[in-house]
């Protein structure tokens, strides 16, 4: 984690995605209100004052998030003074978040086993998503020291239902890389359950129709 200061109201914050899943924190709830991002974001705070003298005690905090192609996320926060009460502490910071730019075109996802994997075919089965056409070149399933990778190569940005499916599937798995090291690594020592068409496949074997 690197921490820039900008101004004395602002400083941008620079991780990699590699740290998020250090965390167990999926890149898409970062967009949420939960503990686990608030969790992160008071570790940030801890940080920042610690680093660069950052203190947002009784301020207003401004949170701008976007990820980057070569998998970074960067962070930009803004402190607004004498916006909050005193009595208020920082641990009672709401947080505005603008939304994640997703604009990495491969993406890798772990299930913690492969009932998940199911569970999440049968919600693409019951939603708009369906068996995911379109959504990437290649989607395929891997299985590895006992967790299952969901592998999605050349990414098309502009699929319809895009936002929807990366809200989805963080409810279901975590974001561990955008990176081909890792797809190299399932490619060499994981056993591949689908090549291509994994969704799509999950939902004609396993899920009932």
């Amino acid at each position: 984690m690197k921490i820039e200061k900008l101004t004395e109201n602002k400083i941008r914050i620079i991780m990699n995605i590699d740290e998020l899943a250090a965390k167990n924190i999926d890149i898409h709830s970062l967009s949420k209100t939960d503990a686990k991002s608030n969790s992160l974001f008071q570790i940030i705070l801890e940080e920042a004052e610690k680093q660069v003298g950052f203190k947002v005690k009784n301020c207003k905090l401004l949170v701008e998030a976007f990820s980057t192609a070569d998998d970074y996320i960067i962070f930009t926060l803004t402190k607004y003074k004498n916006e909050l009460t005193p009595e208020n502490s920082p641990k009672r910071l709401k947080f505005k978040r603008k939304s994640l730019t997703n604009s990495y075109k491969n993406a890798i996802y772990q299930f913690n086993n492969f009932e998940e994997f199911c569970n999440f075919c049968t919600y693409c089965h019951g939603s708009k998503l369906g068996t995911l056409t379109g959504l990437a070149k290649t989607v395929s399933l891997y299985e590895y020291n006992s967790l299952y990778y969901l592998v999605l190569s050349n990414i098309n940005i502009t699929f319809k239902n895009i936002n929807l499916f990366y809200t989805s599937i963080s409810e279901f798995s975590n974001l561990v890389s955008s990176s081909g090291i890792m797809k190299s690594k399932l490619d060499e020592c994981g056993k591949i359950i689908f090549k291509n068409n994994a969704i799509k496949n999950g939902i004609k074997y396993f899920v009932n129709i």
